[in-house]
């Protein structure tokens, strides 16, 4: 069965960030100036088409709900290796002396107009396996996003990070001090300020996740591999886009809905603390006596200064003191010829989806909810993608919105 997108899958063994064809004189394709990227050595490193040998591709990228917050997006391809050219001490093969942990993987999903890169990592264990009468060799290939890098690499001192710096700012200097590549990031300047950095020793990852916090902002890895920073207001505001429409009469039609109606994402008391100052304490009075009292506690932030400290505790309260019915999850069959094939290998975090749901009765189940995350399973005959959503991670008043620009009702926020 042909899938609706060509999926490839590229390994290229050089060390280094970067993901790309290094740039080659002469070559039409990757000899063009601003296009190649420059190679890390002056020895040729294979850069490997293993598309022929693939005969799975699981890919998980996306928000843990309970913790609130990004992780680590990963992938496993699992490649046939007959010639035993994954074997490391097979010195006929001709990866031998490349194949280590940490080289790069991407696999991209190409139609007649568009091709997107589903995930973008780097390569952390092989797995080897044979069928019963050990004739045929499997190698499942485990990649991680560049999250795995940040949390690998220890940092003290930021340089160049001062008093009054904007959040996105203090993200690009803590990437500046690992070397992660300047043209692999996409980050908003921010609205909050931080306080010079404290030189504490932590993962880069978690730096970042400070800053990210004390921003109430969003720091993720894009399918492409680069790093992402969106501000407060544009994850608040982001909602207000025109939504894909998912339903069951005329929309992309989608099975296995996971529905959801509990207490678990409550938080009507949150208290935030910068370094050097005092907890800041907001409480939503009314959810409390409603839900009892759910509370979040953040410690040692990089804000600038107690009244933004609450600031952040009235946001979070804002945000996630009503509950509701969720659809926390459907999945997609891209075989059903009713699904637009750009469309969803285009989805990303931030996505606007609406989905409607018809209930036994005929009632409606009608939500506006935001991609959080994407989990795909493709092999030569399947290619299905499941879609995480969720409410806002932030919310905000929308000026013209029917749902969240209700005055006296729609949360404000700073």
């Amino acid at each position: 069965m042909t899938l609706p997108a060509e999926i490839s899958v590229s390994f290229d063994f050089s060390s280094g960030a970067t993901f790309g064809y290094p740039f080659t004189i002469g070559d039409a394709k990757y000899g063009v100036l601003g296009t190649g990227t420059l190679g890390s050595s002056t020895v040729p490193v294979p850069i490997v088409d293993l598309t022929p040998q693939v005969r799975n591709i699981t890919i998980n990228r996306g928000r843990d709900i309970q913790a609130d917050q990004y992780i680590a997006g990963t992938a496993v391809v699992r490649i046939i290796d007959p010639d035993s050219y994954f074997n490391p001490q097979n010195t006929a093969s001709p990866y031998y002396g490349y194949l280590v942990p940490l080289r790069k993987v991407r696999i991209a999903a190409t139609t007649a107009t568009t091709q997107e890169f589903l995930f973008s990592g780097y390569t952390t264990e092989y797995r080897y396996t044979y069928d019963q009468a050990e004739q045929m060799g499997y190698v499942d290939i485990y990649v991680a996003d560049a999250f795995r890098l940040y949390n690998l690499a220890q940092v003290t001192s930021i340089t160049d990070s001062g008093a009054g710096q904007a959040t996105g700012t203090r993200i690009g200097k803590i990437l500046d001090q690992v070397g992660f590549p300047a043209n692999m990031r996409t980050l908003d300047t921010g609205q909050s300020l931080c306080i010079a950095d404290p030189g504490t020793l932590c993962t880069s990852l978690a730096a970042v996740k400070n800053a990210e916090f004390s921003e109430q902002g969003a720091f993720y890895m894009d399918g492409a591999g680069t790093a992402i920073f969106k501000s407060r207001n544009q994850v608040a505001s982001s909602i207000s886009g025109t939504p894909i429409e998912f339903n069951q009469t005329g929309g992309i039609p989608y099975k296995q809905l996971v529905f959801a109606f509990d207490y678990k994402l409550i938080i009507n008391k949150a208290s935030m603390q910068r370094i050097g100052g005092t907890p800041q304490i907001y409480i939503n009075s009314a959810s409390a006596t409603k839900y009892f009292q759910h509370q979040l506690s953040a410690q040692d932030l990089v804000i600038d200064t107690d009244a933004n400290a609450l600031n952040i505790a009235a946001t979070v309260v804002a945000t996630r003191a009503e509950t509701t019915i969720r659809i926390d999850a459907m999945t997609v069959d891209l075989l059903d010829p009713a699904v637009p094939t750009d469309t969803m290998i285009g989805l990303d975090y931030f996505t606007n989806v609406r989905i409607q749901n018809i209930q036994p009765d005929g009632s409606l189940i009608t939500k506006t909810l935001q991609v959080q995350g994407l989990k795909w399973e493709i092999s030569p005959n399947s290619m299905q993608c499941t879609v995480t959503t969720l409410e806002p991670i932030v919310d905000g008043f929308i000026i013209g919105s029917t749902e969240r620009g209700i005055i006296g009702v729609s949360a404000m926020t700073y």
